[in-house]
């Protein structure tokens, strides 16, 4: 199996409220909640098959928020934490290349927080809650 990396597109939102449809405890965030309306993140996929993205809310510190990260529930789970690894990893060498030195995010899932540990990241072992208010 060979993974490639790209940006994500307007094609690939149809995709995206599949998978979050198919997660029972996930709901699809409103389209403009995402970075450039859906479009501000990256897409792992092979052979032309998404498998996994994920949104990178870009600011004006020296850190960018990583969040929204979503996969194909029906793709292999092996092969699926591998597209996860090459997404993590391909956010943090993005977030380098512009000059960010932090990345921040949120998770409950434990395999992408286990991932998340595997690949280096800080995981903060008190729970915190996502606090979101629609004005």
């Amino acid at each position: 199996m060979e993974l490639n990396i790209r940006k994500l597109t307007e094609d690939d939102w149809g995709t995206l409220t599949k998978w979050w449809d198919a997660w029972p405890e996930w709901d699809t965030p409103p389209r403009d909640f995402l970075p450039n309306n859906g479009t501000g993140g990256l897409m792992v996929e092979s052979e032309g098959e998404p498998i996994v993205a994920g949104f990178m809310y870009i600011t004006n510190s020296k850190g960018v928020l990583l969040e929204w990260i979503i996969s194909d529930p029906k793709y292999k789970e092996k092969d699926r934490y591998e597209a996860i690894n090459l997404l993590l990893i391909g956010v943090e060498n993005l977030c380098k290349d512009l000059g960010y030195k932090y990345i921040f995010s949120i998770g409950r899932n434990k395999s992408l927080i286990t991932t998340h540990k595997n690949l280096g990241w800080h995981v903060d072992d008190k729970p915190s809650y996502e606090i979101i208010k629609t004005i």
